[in-house]
């Protein structure tokens, strides 16, 4: 990058000192020209004062040696009647004549006064008592470089610039980009045994400064992300070696005493442990499907349909009340709701004692601080009067494979994954899950779904 920038600069800068130049030297030049033109017609001006007083003209009148110049001297009918030494017996210069009332005209000829020259030639009009007469001065023409020092003066500066401008860009870049290169060796120095090193942020607030900043962003979240990844893996270790441990105790135990083993009695106990094994593996593929984002296209469902639906799905141990408003509108997909819905009864029906309350309703004033939306909220309820959730465990969770002492033990039948799979579904959904405090007058666990509540078409 910084040889492309340098050339870039480099490049750049021998283009506008070209461009500077060849202004400067058209503009030297015209100034030049301007000037020789006025000490042509200065010089042409000594022969008219001698030509107008009606001095005889031939030979020419003596000339100052420092205005010598090819002189013409041209009467009323166009007649050469004088002229310089070294433009005896040639025609006239030019046939041109200034306009009156302009006394003085110029013009550049080429080939014409001398073989293979241009030469500026001033035409002065002069009069006499037969007529209009023309005095015709030239001089060489100024060369394009204007002086044979100005041309190599503008090369060398040309180049000079150049150069210092690439190597000033080089040098800059280099400066600049040093804090990327900080960056970069300490990013190869991090490794996943250690994510705590984060990159040096720069004290200038410029861009490299905002992305070292977002870089130790990235960084939190990768550690945070592995960490979660390292205690889930941990867990879902833990949670599939207990069955596996109970069936491998049970089989050992049948082979040691195969006469005593009640094949029944063995396959409902091996059973109980498959079915557990096979829920721990139904959630974690459900979870990697919502990870990724999969699922059926979104529709505009009735939640109170849904709620009903996953009521009606199977029998329930515990008495189920509910309070489903009609119409409450969302945008999302119906296999997943429902299955948040199941789920979340799932909860409840453990940790209950005699009853679940199950509540659909529509609020419009619950701020955004309470999960609330701006077009209105669709509020799902599940309680139940069981011990209910401390309130400094009620984030806890929402953890994978997370469990209270008491209220979400083994001897429960949960697993951890029930209800951080439902607030999945929730965020996927665009609205959220929380553990709140139960009712007035109520005890128990308090679970509170809010989306965004969609109009009727």
């Amino acid at each position: 990058m910084r040889t492309r920038l340098a050339l870039f600069t480099g490049v750049a800068v021998c283009l506008l000192c070209g461009v500077f130049s060849v202004v400067l030297l058209n503009v030297a030049h015209h100034a030049a020209t301007l000037g020789l033109i006025d000490e042509v017609t200065a010089d042409g001006e000594v022969t008219a004062y001698y030509v107008e007083r009606g001095d005889p003209v031939d030979p020419l009148p003596a000339i100052p040696r420092d205005l010598i110049r090819p002189v013409q001297v041209v009467d009323s009918h166009g007649k050469v009647v004088a002229a310089s030494d070294d433009l005896r017996g040639k025609p006239a210069m030019t046939r041109l004549v200034p306009e009156p009332p302009r006394r003085t005209a110029s013009t550049v000829i080429c080939g014409t006064v001398f073989s293979g020259t241009c030469d500026v030639v001033v035409a002065q009009r002069v009069h006499r008592s037969d007529g209009d007469w023309t005095v015709y001065t030239a001089a060489p023409t100024v060369p394009f470089y204007v002086h044979p020092g100005l041309l190599p003066l503008l090369v060398g500066m040309t180049v000079l610039l150049t150069g210092g401008a690439a190597l000033g860009a080089r040098h800059i870049v280099a400066r600049s980009l040093a804090p990327v290169a900080h960056i970069q060796r300490r990013l190869d120095d991090i490794r996943n045994a250690d994510l705590s090193a984060r990159v040096p942020v720069p004290e200038a607030k410029d861009e490299i400064h905002y992305l070292a900043g977002t870089v130790n962003q990235y960084l939190n979240r990768l550690e945070r992300a592995l960490e979660e990844q390292r205690r889930f893996s941990t867990d879902a270790s833990h949670e599939l070696r207990t069955p596996l441990a109970a069936m491998r105790v049970q089989i050992e135990d049948a082979l040691i005493a195969p006469e005593d083993t009640d094949v029944p009695t063995l396959s409902n106990a091996v059973l109980s442990s498959v079915e557990r094994l096979e829920a721990i593996a139904s959630g974690l593929l459900l979870l990697s499907g919502l990870d990724r984002g999969a699922g059926e296209p979104l529709q505009l469902v009735d939640l109170a349909e849904i709620a009903s639906m996953a009521q009606s799905s199977r029998p329930w141990t515990k008495t189920v009340v509910d309070h489903l408003a009609p119409d409450v509108l969302v945008t999302g997909q119906p296999s997943r709701l429902r299955e948040l819905v199941t789920r979340l009864l799932d909860n409840a029906e453990r940790h209950a004692d005699s009853t679940i309350t199950l509540v659909v309703r529509r609020e419009y004033e619950l701020g955004a601080q309470d999960g609330g939306f701006a077009s209105g909220t669709a509020v799902l309820e599940v309680a139940d009067d069981g011990d209910g959730i401390p309130p400094d465990r009620r984030a806890a969770v929402f953890e994978r494979f997370a469990r209270l002492d008491s209220a979400r033990s083994r001897d429960a039948g949960g697993f951890g994954l029930g209800l951080p799979i439902a607030r999945l579904i929730a965020e996927s959904h665009g609205g959220t899950l929380t553990a709140q405090d139960p009712a007035p007058g109520t005890h128990g666990a308090r679970l509170v779904l809010c989306l965004p509540l969609s109009p009727r078409p």
